[in-house]
């Protein structure tokens, strides 16, 4: 599960970058996170599912909104990420 979960890292990079649209960011972090049920306790993937689903919904909009920040889900993945890296099961 940690590989898994390291190869989520640079995909936050990409979409920061412009590199990786966001539907590819959403299906990378759903399928790593899902793959190893579970492995994951089920409020870690209540968590990331409702900032993945944030994250979709920020970009219909063309400009930051103060109900969806792009930065602020992609800060959001981050914390998530490291946090689930730390737990003893991963």
């Amino acid at each position: 599960m940690t590989d898994r979960l390291a190869a989520l890292a640079p995909t936050l990079d990409a979409f920061a970058a412009g590199s990786l649209p966001v539907s590819e960011l959403t299906r990378q972090w759903r399928d790593a996170a899902h793959a190893h049920q579970p492995a994951l306790p089920a409020r870690y993937l209540e968590v990331l599912e409702r900032v993945l689903s944030q994250l979709e919904s920020a970009a219909l909009f063309t400009e930051e909104s103060c109900s969806f920040s792009q930065a602020d889900m992609v800060g959001a993945l981050r914390d998530w990420l490291t946090r689930a890296r730390a737990l003893p099961a991963c």
